[in-house]
């Protein structure tokens, strides 16, 4: 092979390497603009020999007998699949509610995902409390990161103003994204709690009420801020995903309800002594039996959690999933 083509195939091969992790959320991604030689050259010097550049092919890919196109396509997957994923707060509206003796405004908050394909859309409403509550828990917790973080300050008069609901909405929007910058406070339980909380609240408390339709339909919407709100915690969002289950079963749906406890059994495999573990592993036992599926594997399990564990007294699925967000 002559020095041009080895040197084509090699920056063939190097645009597919796992080496080349340098993206971000925004479309002036430095890698993106980057030119090819250049980024042959960064990898040469990573590669010591333009010989091993075979192997570090092969070790690339879970299966070596892959076409460089095939490689290529693969990386591109890959490199979709761990794309860094920010989330953006946009507070578009407002609406002012008069309830008995109270007036307050609620801010209509919407939150978008970025550095995926993924777009859909939370939509959530808080008030001037609900975000001063946030940030007194905040800095309860977190003084010093937010040393630098301002808040909106209360008005004697004046609240329900065009100027100044218009003026705290860029306020709120901007505290949110600051909030959300900073890594240890957007992966903390009183931030999530601020914009999760209240629609779980409210979905618990349908499910407590029989009104499992109501409360699948809340439920299914919390659960994909959950996801993106804690990536790194896949366990977190177990209870929600168990009462999804309890609805769609209840709703007379074992194969949605199957569906979404195959989900949450998938994330508690290493974590067999979590509270949901056996219920939902119960519960998966008879909706497999209910619709034909595989069930002795999930027996087997169960067995062999009871056989390594003392006998106790284990509520079932429902029963768990009615204690959640019990005031």
């Amino acid at each position: 092979m002559d020095q041009g083509a080895h040197c084509t195939a090699e920056m063939e091969l190097l645009e597919a390497g796992s080496r080349i992790t340098t993206f971000s959320t925004s479309p002036s991604d430095e890698g993106q603009n980057q030119p090819k030689a250049e980024i042959a050259c960064q990898v040469r010097k990573e590669s010591p020999e333009n010989g091993d550049l075979q192997d570090f092919s092969a070790s690339l890919s879970p299966n070596s007998s892959m076409t460089t196109k095939e490689l290529q396509e693969y990386w591109r997957n890959e490199k979709r699949q761990r794309r860094q994923v920010k989330l953006l707060f946009e507070i578009p509206s407002t609406r002012i509610v008069e309830h008995h003796l109270s007036k307050y405004v609620m801010y209509k908050i919407i939150i978008l995902q970025t550095g995926s394909f993924d777009s859909k859309k939370s939509v959530i409403e808080r008030r001037y409390s609900d975000f001063e509550k946030l940030h007194r828990n905040l800095l309860e917790e977190f003084r010093e990161e937010m040393e630098d973080v301002t808040f909106p300050k209360k008005c004697l008069t004046g609240n329900f103003t065009e100027e100044i609901i218009n003026e705290r909405k860029l306020a709120f929007k901007d505290y949110l994204r600051l909030l959300y910058s900073m890594k240890y406070i957007r992966k903390s339980k009183k931030f999530i709690d601020f914009l999760t909380r209240r629609e779980l609240q409210e979905a618990y408390g349908c499910l407590r009420g029989g009104h499992y339709t109501k409360a699948l339909e809340i439920l299914l919407e919390v659960i994909g801020l959950q996801e993106r709100l804690m990536r790194g915690n896949p366990v977190a969002i177990v209870p929600t995903l168990c009462a999804i289950v309890v609805c769609h079963k209840d709703l007379e749906n074992p194969a949605r309800a199957f569906e979404y406890g195959e989900e949450a059994l998938s994330r508690l495999h290493v974590h067999t002594s979590h509270r949901y573990y056996i219920p939902l592993l119960e519960t998966m036992i008879t909706l497999a039996y209910e619709l034909g599926k595989d069930f002795l594997s999930l027996q087997e399990k169960l067995e062999e959690w009871k056989a390594k564990k003392d006998p106790i007294r284990v509520f079932t699925l429902k029963e768990l999933a009615v204690r959640e967000y019990v005031q």
